[in-house]
């Protein structure tokens, strides 16, 4: 049983689908007090963070829907959402472990990173979305960094802010930095906050057919949705 903290984008076919199995079983052993798995390191660390576990869900289905899947098996997330501090394996290790995973196998939509300038490029239009301060001075650590392995730090920084909702106003400058790859197919970006998913289906389509590895391999691609 594994709950994965990084990025679900990162996660080929079989992980992302049977991350989703877990998380709705998880969600059964605690909700229903069944007995299995109980004591499972997973379980004790989601006992009291359901709502959190639900918004996990919620990520692993935007990215589902990104690659064509259909999903029929809602949650709903109610309150405050608090996410566990513990990790079963810290990120950087996550990391190794789906290097382990996939060798010579299917690949996850997003490249494992081999630099921190990789990592930075996949998650920037996140970050962008979340907190512009934050965007500027981790991109300019980052371009110091050169072509060094992601440092460990760097990839728990991202992944906890991952966690946290956009801002209305950083979701709109993410997407209309993005729109901005794509805009020359034609069509204008739709105003008006209502229109934003629009906007972001827009750029998923364009991204895909296009063949735009810099937008096809963001984790914003699918992140954002979770959030309109």
């Amino acid at each position: 049983m594994r709950v994965w903290d990084l990025h679900p984008g990162y996660l080929n076919r079989q992980s992302l689908l049977g991350e989703h199995q877990e998380i709705h079983a998880l969600l059964t052993i605690v909700e229903e007090g069944r007995r299995g798995y109980a004591y499972h390191p997973e379980t004790r660390r989601w006992r009291e963070h359901l709502n959190a576990l639900k918004m996990r869900h919620e990520m692993v289905v935007a990215e589902m829907r990104l690659r064509g899947y259909r999903h029929q098996s809602p949650v709903t997330v109610q309150g405050p959402v608090c996410w566990p501090e513990a990790f079963v394996d810290p990120p950087i290790r996550q990391f190794a472990l789906l290097a382990e995973r996939y060798r010579g196998k299917e690949p996850g939509r997003i490249p494992l990173p081999r630099s921190a300038q990789e990592l930075w490029a996949q998650h920037k239009y996140s970050v962008l979305a979340r907190d512009p301060e934050r965007y500027r001075a981790l991109g300019q650590r980052v371009a110091a960094a050169g072509s060094a392995p992601p440092p460990e730090d760097l990839v728990l920084e991202l992944a906890m802010l991952l966690r946290q909702p956009p801002t209305p106003g950083g979701l709109r400058n993410a997407l209309e930095h993005m729109w901005g790859y794509v805009h020359r197919e034609g069509g204008l970006p739709p105003d008006g906050r209502a229109e934003l998913r629009a906007l972001l289906e827009a750029i998923q389509e364009r991204a895909v057919r296009a063949g735009i590895r810099y937008l096809a391999e963001s984790t914003a691609l699918s992140d954002l949705a979770v959030w309109l």
